[in-house]
C-alpha cells in the first residue's frame, strides 16, 4: 500500500505543474504585473516585472504608486514605478534599482494607487480596477 501511495504521489507531483500552467488567468481588460526575480545590486535591489497589458488598446504611459514594506511588514518607503508604454497583449519586462535598500529586507510590495494612465480611448481606471498582481518569488505582491 505505501509503495502505491508513493507511485501515485509521484504521478500527481509530476502532472500539477501542466494543469496549473493551463489555468492561466484570462487578462482581458485587466493589466498584470508580475515580480518576476529581484537581484541584489551594489547598494540595490533591483526587482524584475514582467507586465502584460490584456486591455484591447495599447498604454502609452503607465505609473502606480508603490510601497515598499520590510520584512517585518513596517513601510519602507513610497516610491513610484513607471512601467512606459505597453502595446495590446505583448508582455514587457521592467527593472526598477532601489537605492539603498537589500532585497533580503523587502518583505512586501503594494501597487498602492494609480499615478499615471495614458491610452486612448481608455478610463483611467481601468489601468488600476482590474490589476493582476503576482509573484514567483517569495515576496508577496498586492495591488
Amino acid at each position: 500500500m505505501g509503495k502505491t501511495c508513493a507511485r501515485l504521489l509521484a504521478l500527481v507531483m509530476a502532472v500539477l505543474p501542466f494543469r496549473v500552467a493551463a489555468e492561466e488567468v484570462d487578462l482581458a481588460g485587466k493589466v498584470a504585473i508580475e515580480l518576476n526575480t529581484v537581484s541584489e545590486g551594489e547598494g540595490s535591489c533591483t526587482l524584475t516585472f514582467m507586465v502584460t497589458n490584456g486591455h484591447t488598446v495599447g498604454i502609452d504611459k503607465l505609473v502606480f504608486e508603490t510601497v515598499l514594506f520590510d520584512a517585518g511588514g513596517a513601510v519602507d518607503r513610497l516610491t513610484l514605478f513607471d512601467f512606459g508604454a505597453l502595446p495590446v497583449g505583448r508582455p514587457r519586462v521592467r527593472q526598477f534599482a532601489v537605492p539603498n535598500l537589500a532585497c533580503g529586507d523587502l518583505g512586501r510590495v503594494l501597487f498602492n494607487g494609480l499615478h499615471t494612465c495614458d491610452a486612448a480611448d481608455l478610463e483611467i481606471a481601468a489601468c488600476a480596477d482590474e490589476l493582476v498582481p503576482t509573484s514567483r518569488v517569495e515576496i508577496e505582491v498586492l495591488g
